[in-house]
């Protein structure tokens, strides 16, 4: 039998406590300048450009996930060779950010009227500084390794220098117009909104059907919304509609205000749906309003700023929610209701910002004409300069872009990038750029409008390096290399900064890959939400497990394009592995792994050596690979196995009993046990970064693994026999473990054995790893077998013969035996049940019926096994 080897001392304490080492070692990282890019190297750039977070936000595990997988991206090219920038920033966040001051106003009695335009400003300036951009400083805890140094701002001046200039742009390209139309409003933010700025949900109203006109002119027509009849200034039909025919061209008086509105045929009417007339409300709706277009109707504005109802009579000075109700009884009162339906289920537009109901509403805005900035956008992607992953998502975004409206971008709010458009007092229209003086002068007004956030967070790969100048980072670092991001947030950003992207940037792509992962949801997939309690919390992650395992548990979830089901008990056991690497590692360091000496010619290593080192090359080839396809979720996997399953648990034990042998054979092991641990903790950094830092470091007494080598395949030709021969002795330890629980004897007891058969099946060079392995000890003169079991392997069987004798306490073991049988037995009788059971059988989907009937024949081998492990016991001990 083998000795086991004298340990040697190290200087890693005995357990892993991630919180008192991250903070320190983030901060030596970045005091060594690490993570700062050099744009006069001549490195080939890697280039991410961080999706700018709110002002206002902090650290939820949708960023978390993100950030992960965009330090991994950085952290793996970097130690590749390039010349990394990951840019980090933060978006000002216009609506939701004067929400917020707005309400701190509110707190002291003031509101923003109050303080007037500048003063506002000034004061939202004053809360970024002291409470803006905590999101920032969590970044660091999770470990993004950015360049602190380019830390941008949407509203810096470098970055509104690139606003204006693109604005101006446009505006002198004749793709920015000025114009009314219906655009979604928010009554309570009181601004416009895009149509990716409203939420649509399925709300319960009411439908009312209402008849406008009497006797056989008399026509009927349905409202979600009657308090909008007060602006009706025609009803429409289709030109087919024979039951409406005699009617169009005359005229039909409007309950409750005696106007005379016209009846019109339009081909936009859908005759099968309801009655087949629609009441025409142009400022109100935007459908109505291309009706209204078309037929030259008026269009009356019923409703102000916060949806209060302005026109003359009973209902002005009413909520529109108040209006409502008001109006459907006083139609009523009139005749005039024709049915009611309610609750009636319909989609109903929501402000993403504060959850109001939008009021659709006419109004003079701003709007760049995006059709040809869409279809340059959706050719990047068709002729391959930029490539969406997962590929099947590309669908979603050519329909998007393919059909893609004319954006809405000026916000009646204070805070944000000001047009920059003056009038006159002669009707002049004056659009500045950055380098030109504003025309002043008695009658000269600036628009009082701010331009969509989306606008400027557009320009963020191209504002962020120093656009429209033409710097040192622009020329390195652009176009990026890529873009991760929610597949949620295609249309908001993606899409926005391809059209910009390739407009400003003369034709060349923002980013060279979009890698778009999907939502984070709870263990059961459904939406975390803080009405469901289900919402978890990175930082607490972060406190409780430790940033790696926070980060591995993400990463090992991110498939592309799919959304990810989350549980706090997959951070516990992502927390496992990092002990488990930290406690591996301790042992192969006290038993002299090292990165000192080479490791040996391949033909002076054994089996063990051999197949370890053939199975890291495939996983640094597989690594590789599924990295460049962003499979997170697969890499992850890849090296949870090889690090748990082959490292830890096989090869340290083989290499324990080669190094027990001493001489040359115990210094090889010693080199590979220390060469296969330094690449494991090198392909695990850009996931795992501290502890993998640590651990490192004390094995190979290096400068830091963020600018390490990153690991290349050796190349050798597997040896396909030592694996073989290696495989053979791990299923004779597997299978003599399992009969040896099967017999109930102790995991760390050892039992008398003899092996036969071992050199026709070609291990016989692996007895010793086998006895200790198994924990087995060589056969005495007295050796008397009571149990054996055979081990068919692709060399040849392996007879085992053990002595059992005194190993077993007979009375426990019948006890844990009674135990399984009862669970076994039940478990056999509700199978039986439901299969005996008609209704389950004949409705249940046949893949569950397979499975009850897989479970039943399980159950039923369970119990055969235990009736044969009882009968085999020695009587007595009752």
């Amino acid at each position: 039998m083998t000795e086991t080897p004298t340990l040697r001392s190290i200087d890693l304490p005995p357990a892993w406590e991630p919180a008192t080492v991250e903070a320190e070692l983030y901060r030596g990282w970045v005091d060594a300048g690490y993570f700062t890019a050099d744009a006069s190297s001549d490195k080939p750039p890697f280039t991410i450009v961080l999706p700018p977070p709110n002002v206002t936000g902090s650290l939820h595990m949708g960023h978390a996930l993100n950030h992960t997988v965009m330090d991994a991206l950085t952290r793996r090219r970097r130690m590749q060779g390039y010349e990394v920038l990951w840019l980090p920033g933060m978006d000002h966040a216009g609506i939701a950010t004067q929400n917020v001051v707005e309400r701190q106003l509110a707190g002291e009695g003031v509101s923003r009227h109050d303080l007037g335009r500048e003063k506002f400003v000034e004061r939202v300036w004053e809360w970024k500084a002291e409470y803006g951009g905590k999101i920032l400083d969590q970044m660091k805890r999770l470990g993004d390794g950015v360049d602190w140094s380019r830390e941008r701002f949407t509203m810096d001046e470098g970055l509104s220098r690139a606003v204006q200039t693109v604005f101006k742009r446009l505006f002198d390209d004749g793709l920015i117009y000025r114009a009314e139309r219906i655009i979604n409003w928010c009554p309570r933010c009181r601004t416009a909104l895009s149509d990716i700025e409203v939420e649509h949900s399925d709300d319960d109203g009411e439908l009312v059907s209402i008849r406008y006109g009497d006797g056989a002119d008399a026509i009927v027509v349905a409202t979600t919304r009657a308090e909008t009849m007060l602006g009706d200034t025609a009803v429409a039909v289709h030109p087919d509609d024979e039951r409406y025919r005699h009617l169009v061209g005359t005229e039909v008086e409007l309950p409750l205000t005696g106007r005379r509105i016209p009846i019109v045929a339009d081909e936009h009417v859908d005759p099968a749906f309801g009655t087949g007339a629609v009441k025409v409300t142009p400022a109100h709706d935007p459908n109505d309003f291309e009706i209204g277009r078309r037929h030259d109707l008026p269009s009356i504005t019923v409703m102000d700023d916060s949806a209060v109802i302005t026109t003359p009579g009973p209902f002005q000075g009413l909520d529109r929610f108040e209006a409502r109700p008001a109006v459907v009884a006083a139609l009523r009162e009139a005749g005039r209701i024709v049915a009611e339906k309610r609750p009636y289920v319909h989609s109903v537009g929501h402000c993403s910002r504060c959850d109001t109901v939008v009021e659709p509403r006419l109004s003079l805005q701003w709007w760049v004409n995006v059709e040809p900035l869409a279809r340059a956008a959706g050719d990047a992607v068709r002729d391959g300069r930029t490539q969406v992953h997962p590929p099947e998502l590309a669908k979603r975004y050519f329909d998007w872009v393919d059909n893609m409206h004319d954006w809405t971008i000026s916000r009646q709010l204070w805070w944000g990038h000001r047009i920059p458009v003056w009038y006159g007092p002669d009707d002049q229209v004056v659009c500045v750029g950055p380098d030109e003086q504003p025309p002043t002068g008695e009658g000269w007004r600036q628009d009082p409008d701010v331009l969509d956030t989306w606008f400027s967070s557009g320009l963020w790969p191209l504002s962020t390096l120093g656009w429209p100048d033409k710097t040192p980072d622009l020329a390195k670092f652009y176009p990026t290399s890529v873009l991760s991001t929610g597949y949620d947030i295609l249309f908001f950003w993606v899409a926005r900064m391809m059209m910009f992207g390739l407009y400003a940037g003369e034709d060349v792509q923002p980013f060279d890959h979009v890698y778009l992962h999907g939502l984070i949801r709870d263990a059961q997939g459904k939406k975390m939400s803080k009405s469901r309690g289900n919402v978890l919390d990175p930082l607490d992650w972060l406190d409780r497990f430790g940033a790696d395992a926070t980060r591995f548990t993400l990463a090992r979830g991110a498939n592309p394009g799919s959304d990810m089901a989350l549980a706090e008990e997959w951070a516990a056991g992502s927390r496992n592995f990092c002990t488990k690497l930290w406690n591996a590692s301790r042992f192969a360091l006290m038993n002299g792994a090292t990165t000192a000496t080479a490791v040996p010619d391949r033909s002076t290593l054994t089996d063990a050596d051999r197949w370890i080192l053939d199975s890291l090359d495939t996983l640094v080839s597989d690594v590789d690979t599924l990295f460049d396809g962003f499979q997170f979720a697969k890499l992850c996997d890849a090296l949870y196995h090889f690090t748990w399953d082959l490292y830890c648990d096989w090869y340290l034990e083989l290499a324990k009993v080669q190094i027990a042998e001493g001489g040359e054979r115990a210094d090889a092991t010693r080199a590979v046990l220390g060469h296969v641990l330094d690449t494991v903790l090198r392909l695990l950094h850009p996931v795992t970064p501290f502890v993998t830092e640590v651990l490192w470091k004390s094995l190979t007494g290096g400068e830091s693994l963020v600018v390490a080598d990153w690991p290349k395949p050796a190349g050798a030709a597997a040896d396909a026999a030592a694996a073989q021969r290696v495989e053979g002795v791990q299923r004779l330890v597997t299978e003599i473990r399992r009969f040896r629980a099967d017999q109930g004897v102790k995991p760390g007891q050892r039992v008398s054995a003899r092996l036969s058969g071992v050199d026709a099946a070609g291990l016989s060079a692996h007895t010793a790893a086998v006895t200790a392995l198994a924990r087995l000890t060589a056969p005495g003169e007295a050796f008397a077998p009571s149990a054996a079991l055979e081990v068919p392997l692709a060399g040849g069987a392996v007879t085992v013969e053990l002595d059992l004798s005194g190993t077993v306490d007979v009375a426990a073991e019948r006890k844990r035996l009674g135990k399984d049988l009862s669970v076994a037995e039940k478990e056999l009788a509700q199978c039986e049940a439901k299969l005996g059971n008609p209704k389950f059988t004949d409705k249940a989907p046949a893949d569950v019926v397979d499975k009850i009937r897989a479970r039943r024949d399980t159950a039923a081998a369970e119990i055969t096994r235990i009736r044969g492990r009882l009968d085999a016991l020695p009587a007595g001990g009752e």
